[in-house]
């Protein structure tokens, strides 16, 4: 599909953030497993979720679907009802269900699809190998096959690569029928680790942290077998990340103020930095009871690390096009391995607009120089993130033309129909 998105300044100044689906595919998981019923009310409708939904299934759960509501009874030991899980393109629901398909005595493929064909799945396999459990087909178009069991043990993993292998260790290691100590080093995306633990405390799980040094990014952590979830009434916060391009609009096509609503802060975020990225770049914002505000003005430049947080590169990436000095945004390395490569997809996509890109791999830096946008056409390259940020260009520089606009639907199948109620012009084009 391909969707040109025109000039337009906000009609509207509220807008919700939608359900987030990191908290909710990590809440699936665990109902997947947990005593007693978990009910997620404002369940996200997006792509990722709906295959975690199919998993849990998949490995025996049932699951209840209602208006606005998402009712899972889990089961354990798993019973699964097929030998194959379908995690779609989610890297998050191949590593974290894949994690629990090791808990199963029996072999178990994940039939990944688009996307997730080519990316890089060697840290799940590395990770089950270090508790000698065999995974095979692990190559780009392939489809892991899991041989489980996993039943625990004391481990030393390099964690620099993602956090989502070690999400799925701490929602499976809990169940196993051994003890286990994970020693991590180099962790990154701490935000999201804090998230998984802050969602197991509050599902019954028990995790002990033996030595927790952020600056060398070390992690102990002690984790009792035999454990089990229990059930959890939850209402799904709004997604942070999915906040941080409508926080961008706002800045930019709002007459006065954007409000982005729905952001509770429940559990941490790690794209709840956008709140320190707007104000170190000058924008202005204000709390509200729902959520954050923010007031119409252009950035001056943003000087930031996302490491921790690295999908936060393509909407400042988009929003320091519109600034008064180039940008600089740290943390490249942590791109490579995304929906694309998200590093060279904004060098090239950007300048597809007129906006030049630089990448230093040896700094591990990509800066972004501020220029007059252009009107173009621009490759979502099957990237929600990359959808969503050329609408920023569509929306407040001149008309672009996006396409694969359907790749939103990964994590936010709304987005456009909220950018129609804002006011935002956007107009199909059929070839």
């Amino acid at each position: 599909m391909i969707l040109r998105v025109l000039p337009s300044q906000l009609q509207g100044d509220t807008v919700w953030a939608p359900p987030s689906k990191s908290i909710m595919q990590r809440v699936v998981a665990l109902a997947t497993l947990a005593e007693g019923t978990t009910m997620i009310r404002r369940p996200s409708e997006s792509d990722d979720c709906t295959h975690a939904l199919m998993m849990a299934a998949q490995l025996g759960a049932d699951i209840e679907l209602g208006d606005d509501a998402v009712a899972i009874h889990g089961h354990f030991p798993l019973a699964p009802r097929d030998t194959t899980l379908t995690p779609g393109e989610s890297g998050l629901g191949l590593r974290m269900f894949g994690m629990l398909a090791a808990l199963h005595p029996d072999p178990l493929v994940m039939e990944r699809s688009g996307s997730l064909l080519r990316r890089d799945v060697s840290g799940l396999s590395e990770a089950l190998d270090a508790f000698e459990v065999r995974v095979e087909n692990t190559a780009p178009g392939e489809h892991p096959l899991i041989d489980g069991p996993l039943t625990g043990g004391e481990v030393t993993l390099d964690a620099a690569g993602s956090s989502q292998v070690l999400t799925g260790l701490l929602c499976a290691l809990p169940h196993a029928a051994g003890n286990s100590v994970l020693s991590l080093q180099g962790v990154v995306s701490r935000p999201y680790v804090d998230m998984t633990l802050e969602v197991l405390e509050d599902m019954g799980i028990r995790i002990d942290v033996l030595e927790d040094d952020p600056d060398e990014r070390v992690l102990v952590l002690s984790i009792e077998g035999n454990q089990r979830a229990q059930g959890l009434d939850l209402t799904v916060d709004g997604d942070w990340s999915a906040a941080a391009f409508l926080l961008a609009l706002g800045a930019l096509c709002a007459p006065h103020h954007l409000n982005v609503e729905g952001l509770h802060s429940t559990y941490t975020q790690a794209d709840e930095a956008i709140k320190g990225a707007l104000l170190f770049g000058g924008c202005r914002l204000a709390g509200t009871d729902e959520g954050v505000q923010i007031l119409a003005g252009r950035p001056k430049s943003f000087q930031i690390d996302l490491t921790d947080s690295p999908d936060l590169f393509p909407p400042l990436a988009a929003l320091a096009a519109f600034g008064k000095k180039p940008s600089v945004l740290t943390g490249l390395h942590r791109l490579g391995n995304k929906e694309s490569n998200r590093g060279k997809i904004i060098q090239s996509e950007w300048a597809k607009v007129g906006i030049q890109v630089d990448l230093n791999e040896d700094r591990d830096t990509l800066t972004v120089h501020p220029g007059k946008v252009q009107a173009g056409r621009m490759d979502s390259h099957g990237d929600h993130r990359m959808a969503m940020a050329a609408a920023i260009f569509g929306a407040a520089g001149a008309p672009v033309e996006i396409v694969g606009a359907e790749a939103v639907a990964k994590s936010y199948p709304s987005f456009f129909d909220d950018l129609e109620a804002l006011g935002i012009a956007i107009q199909v084009i059929t070839a």
